[in-house]
């Protein structure tokens, strides 16, 4: 992991599309700003982690159990 320093209005670029800015420091909370393109998606983790459970358990599903949805 790289640890970076950064202060107020000051930008971390992740390639050539993806630019953090630290928006905002209170007490133990930072805020930051993410300009990436549109087709990168940008979640916090527990989104992340949600969206990957909830994209597991659809893919488990057979066509039997879907067979009355829409009747």
């Amino acid at each position: 992991m790289l640890v970076l320093s950064r202060h107020r209005d000051e930008s971390i670029m992740i390639g050539d599309d993806v630019m953090i800015t630290i928006v905002d420091i209170r007490g133990d909370k930072v805020r930051l700003g993410i300009d990436a393109p549109a087709e990168i998606p940008v979640h916090r983790q527990e989104v992340y982690e949600a969206i990957k459970r909830e994209n597991n358990k659809a893919s488990r599903i057979s066509p039997t159990d879907t067979k009355d949805i829409g009747q």
